[in-house]
């Protein structure tokens, strides 16, 4: 609904990280103030505060299985947290600038970290688990300074707990974002070097696979699609650019004319994402989850993957009648919107967001047979929203030129409408 439910206000100065649990009613959030705050947001106060950081906390998640806060920071490392006993159980350190982001790994021991120093570090902290799993007892950090000097020398912190897998080293400046893929052995990672770039591991090395060049400015946050071959980058180019993983080609660009983008994220379930720009965010969905469709009698027209389909309610046979226009390769294609069907004729209208606004005329096989037919040379033409007016005519909404078109079966207008101005 876009309507603020609550306000959370304890921290000092800017909120840089914030996620919320994966199951329970908690969320974990770090900012300026150097402090790593998790809040109940059903009680809607502040549990407790994690505080060690000695600069700017940019990232903090929750592990999704065990009771895990990691965080990156401004002091040059990660720490993890257990936020049960509300103790910092390990202090990474090797990178040296500041460290934009790190996260877990939705399923193995592995930990991915990005930093100014132009590097993306990958982390084992299997070892970590080994020693929780033994019931280990973290030990309270008194001083900060020497637990974070202790940590770096292996004494705090046994030197097995956490160990660098892999060091990945291509971008040419500072790197702003690193994510695993959520099933495949793959690493996204974006910079001030304005490139996304794709990185493949296996148990003994991480390689660049390829890079998605095309923003012109710094890519501060990019992610893997949930459940697509999609990538999506946003950038202070004022951009969200939406990237084919497997051809590594530029699908779509979604510009904001006054705002520089900072930070995006999926959510975990749905079909929605968002991201961060300088006077606020936006929510947004990447396609349409409901397909075209129209009824008639006991069947149901609707489209999927680039065909027509027919539904018959009665005996619950489902078949594709017709292929449909679908995306050239390395392009992105909306999906069609709105279908309007004219029995009569056994014509369909098509109405998708391509091109500005645009419609499709295709006609279905008089005599269906079970096989897919081929669409031959579809009939199309621009306009807002298009639907049967008649056996042969149907009427076009054309929004730049504030006039409806009456159209015959060979697309050809016969007629124009200047509909009245509302104010």
């Amino acid at each position: 609904m876009g309507t603020l439910l609550e306000r959370f206000e304890e921290h000092e100065g800017p909120v840089r990280g914030i996620s919320f649990h994966p199951s329970q009613e908690l969320f974990v959030s770090g900012g300026d103030d150097y402090k790593v705050k998790v809040w109940n947001y059903r009680t809607r106060r502040c549990l407790f505060t994690l505080q060690g950081h000695l600069d700017y906390v940019r990232t903090a998640y929750f592990h999704p299985e065990q009771p895990w806060i990691i965080t990156a920071s401004d002091d040059q490392t990660i720490r993890i947290w257990n936020w049960q006993s509300r103790q910092c159980i390990a202090v990474l350190t090797g990178h040296n600038h500041y460290v934009m982001s790190a996260e877990f790994h939705p399923k193995e021991d592995l930990v991915v970290s990005a930093c100014l120093d132009q590097t993306v570090r990958v982390w084992d902290i299997s070892g970590l688990r080994q020693k929780s799993a033994a019931g280990a007892q973290p030990v309270m950090m008194a001083d900060p300074l020497a637990s974070q000097r202790m940590g770096a020398q292996g004494d705090f912190f046994n030197a097995t707990d956490v160990v660098v897998k892999f060091v990945l080293e291509g971008h040419t400046r500072g790197v702003n974002w690193a994510t695993f893929h959520p099933t495949m052995p793959l690493i996204l990672s974006c910079g001030d070097d304005r490139q996304i770039k794709i990185w493949r591991m296996n148990d003994s090395r991480a390689w660049e696979v390829d890079t998605c060049r095309g923003h012109y400015n710094n890519v501060n946050s990019a992610l893997f699609h949930p459940k697509r071959e999609f990538i999506l980058s946003d950038s202070e180019d004022k951009t969200i650019r939406v990237w084919d993983t497997t051809r590594r080609t530029l699908l779509a660009t979604f510009r904001r004319e006054q705002d520089r983008f900072w930070c995006l994220t999926a959510h975990p379930e749905l079909n929605l994402f968002a991201a961060g720009h300088d006077n606020g965010l936006i929510v947004f969905k990447l396609e349409r989850e409901r397909p075209a469709a129209a009824s008639h009698h006991n069947n149901l027209l609707y489209v999927r993957e680039s065909q027509i389909r027919i539904h018959d309610f009665t005996s619950n046979n489902d078949a594709a009648m017709i292929a449909i226009r679908s995306a050239p390769a390395g392009q992105y294609l909306p999906p069609p919107r709105s279908m309007s069907f004219n029995p009569a004729e056994k014509a369909v209208l098509l109405t998708s967001d391509a091109d500005g606004g645009s419609y499709e005329l295709y006609s279905l096989p008089r005599q269906f047979n079970g096989q897919i037919a081929d669409a031959g040379q579809a009939r199309r033409g621009t306009g807002t929203s298009a639907i049967w007016t008649g056996r042969n005519r149907f009427a076009v909404l054309d929004k730049t030129q504030q006039q409806i078109l009456i159209k015959d079966m060979t697309n050809q207008t016969t007629k124009t409408i200047q509909p009245p101005v509302t104010v």
